[in-house]
């Protein structure tokens, strides 16, 4: 297994863009970027894989001074709620984002099982079937997320070029 995960940024361009997005978002809505939240965030951003709250906890943690889980889940959910990070559900774990997206907007998140990297995108076609299918069955999604595992390209061109 080889691992170009550092090439992987989930489309938002690092820690620096991350906190300064969520700094201009917390002002622009009158919110707290308290310490933990950034830390959190920073934590987060600064990983090419998606970590789980406990690994963050371990992470922000120093001698002495132990961060606990609850409140890292705490500040997980201001970063979900205002689309500063996404939880992937399948490995129950976040990746930070630091760029808009509209309300309802659609995800679809590529998970590589080879190199565990995750890839963001969207797909309005998929989205407007979606969306009829909801609108027939006469439910209301409070997200629209999935997830589709599989070989990104990297890992599907080294296995070429080896075979």
């Amino acid at each position: 297994m080889h691992d170009h995960a550092a090439t992987h940024d989930h489309g938002c361009g690092g820690a620096e863009a991350a906190i300064a997005r969520a700094e201009r978002l917390c002002r622009e809505r009158d919110l707290q970027f308290t310490r933990l939240r950034r830390d959190v965030l920073t934590a987060v951003a600064g990983q090419t894989r998606p970590m789980g709250a406990y690994d963050i906890a371990e992470a922000l943690s120093e001698p002495g001074r132990r961060v606990a889980a609850v409140s890292v889940y705490r500040a997980l959910d201001f970063l979900t709620e205002h689309g500063l990070v996404h939880r992937i559900a399948s490995r129950n774990a976040f990746v930070s984002c630091g760029h808009s997206h509209t309300d309802g907007a659609g995800l679809v998140f590529l998970i590589c099982r080879n190199c565990g990297t995750i890839d963001e995108t969207t797909a309005p076609e998929v989205e407007d079937q979606l969306g009829r299918t909801l609108a027939k069955a006469g439910f209301r999604p409070i997200s629209r997320i999935l997830e589709v595992e599989g070989e990104c390209g990297t890992c599907l061109g080294q296995a070429t070029a080896e075979g």
